[in-house]
């Protein structure tokens, strides 16, 4: 290039942007709304009824999540769409289900699947995530401004950190003049547990990592919480609850933590927020699973002069594939082709949205890479699942075994039958379950061989298979198979 080219072309990029900036303060001057701050804050493992709102029996137990629901929407019917961390988050942030985002397990997603981050920077978003940093892969698909790891938050777990950097990041964007997407992820109540003997065993084997564990400001004794009616109330059942609940309310003080900074930074009216968590409790027969208390989650919104506050959706099903179009959506941007879900903006403006009775699940493998497909369809009343490993040989095993739950359960089971059939079903699985959730929430009764239930399979099998041939799901095949379909 001509050195007597370059001020021209360094004149014309100034008139440029020098336009733009005139175009948009023109647009800003004849109406246009500014585009709202979107906040996502995440729970690690916290099942859907932890909450005071939700169903949690122990007296103030999450006070800053009930004020949140009070202030905006809470839905009654809200899932994540795989109950594990790494393909729940990548689900969240690409609108798509796993085997169409390339993230089936803790692999990073493709990269030719575009993400909300990378449509938000386009249009003059900040990006921040604080916690669970490499639970969304690659980074650079996910055009973060700001990154706040794990251990500048004490293991992401201490509500004091986290209320330090939102308020840094909330801060930066004001002065900025640029509206914001943070999320914001505890690592509560994900194991080891606050005085639990994981705890002080990882601490062992890996000090200099975890010695920056905080407190928890509040112990709850066994007395004090009650045992879901999924698990046994066994004395070690109950005594880890507790140090599950333990973390929650942990959990709980760091979101009034995050939304203090909001509130002192001034932006609280200008910012859409949503709470959830990635996925079911990490016990048997929740997290790494389909069942209704693996994917479940604590869905609120509040977004104030657009969402009323104190209002409870329990008829229409959200699910995780919808996060990415609605935030869009809120954006007055354009949605991205592609995805598998929609918006439920309308929802929020009060209205009513059809084909939402009914919601999708999968998993894949966990963690520890071990693969254990399987599918769900769930409707208000049903739910369907088809576990393809299940063989009668194949043993499942996942973290939620690793805890004193499972270990009190296996004792138990030598006496009990009961205990012995619940066992059993957790490490064997069979191929098919059928359940009534409107009078068996917590799935304790197989009807898959009740004559009487065969219409409503045949239905929920109907429309199981719709949408594995309409995601090109790799079960596809097995699944037709064993409806003894061609």
């Amino acid at each position: 290039m001509k050195q007597s080219a370059l001020p021209r072309i360094l004149s014309a990029g100034l008139a440029a942007t020098l336009a733009s900036t005139a175009a948009c303060a023109a647009a800003e001057a004849a109406g246009r709304p500014k585009r709202p701050n979107i906040l996502l804050i995440t729970a690690d493992d916290m099942n859907w009824n932890s909450l005071g709102v939700t169903g949690c029996k122990t007296p103030g137990m999450t006070p800053n999540l009930d004020r949140l629901a009070a202030q905006g929407m809470r839905f009654h019917h809200a899932h994540v769409t795989i109950s594990v961390c790494q393909p729940s988050r990548s689900v969240l942030m690409t609108g798509r289900y796993p085997h169409r985002n390339g993230a089936m397990g803790f692999q990073p997603i493709d990269p030719n699947v575009p993400t909300l981050q990378e449509s938000l920077r386009k249009a003059g978003y900040l990006n921040g995530i604080m916690g669970k940093v490499s639970h969304l892969a690659p980074q650079t698909k996910f055009c973060w401004d700001t990154v706040v790891t794990p251990d500048k938050l004490r293991a992401g777990r201490d509500p004091a950190m986290f209320y330090k950097y939102t308020k840094q990041f909330f801060q930066q964007a004001k002065d900025s003049g640029k509206p914001f997407f943070l999320m914001a992820n505890s690592h509560d109540p994900h194991r080891p547990f606050p005085g639990s003997k994981q705890l002080l065993q990882q601490k062992t084997r890996r000090r200099n990592k975890l010695q920056g564990y905080p407190p928890a400001s509040k112990h709850y004794t066994p007395g004090e919480i009650a045992v879901p009616g999924f698990l046994p109330d066994l004395p070690d059942v109950r005594k880890e609850i507790a140090q599950y609940f333990t973390a929650v309310h942990r959990c709980d003080e760091t979101v009034g933590q995050i939304l203090r900074a909001l509130d002192e930074t001034g932006q609280a009216d200008e910012t859409l927020v949503m709470f959830l968590s990635d996925n079911g409790m990490a016990f048997p027969f929740a997290k790494t699973n389909v069942w209704l208390n693996s994917t479940r989650t604590p869905w609120i919104v509040r977004w104030p002069g657009r969402v009323r506050p104190g209002v409870v959706d329990d008829k229409h099903f959200i699910s995780g594939i919808d996060f990415v179009p609605t935030a869009l959506d809120a954006a007055g941007l354009p949605i991205v082709e592609g995805m598998d879900g929609r918006s439920f903006l309308p929802l929020l403006d009060g209205k009513e949205q059809t084909g939402r009775d009914h919601v999708f699940t999968c998993f894949f493998e966990t963690s520890g890479k071990r693969k254990y497909p399987m599918r769900c369809v769930q409707t208000k009343d049903l739910a369907y699942l088809f576990s393809p490993w299940s063989d009668g040989k194949t043993v499942f095993k996942n973290e939620s075994q690793a805890g004193l739950t499972f270990k009190a359960m296996e004792v138990g089971a030598k006496t009990d039958q009961r205990i012995a059939a619940r066992v059993k079903l957790f490490q064997y699985r069979v191929p098919d379950e059928l359940y009534d959730l409107a009078n068996d929430p917590d799935a304790l009764h197989n009807l898959i061989e009740d004559a009487n239930r065969k219409p409503d399979l045949e239905k929920l099998r109907a429309m199981l298979l719709e949408m594995m041939q309409r995601t090109d799901d790799p079960l596809l095949a097995i699944f037709k198979k064993h409806l003894g379909k061609p």
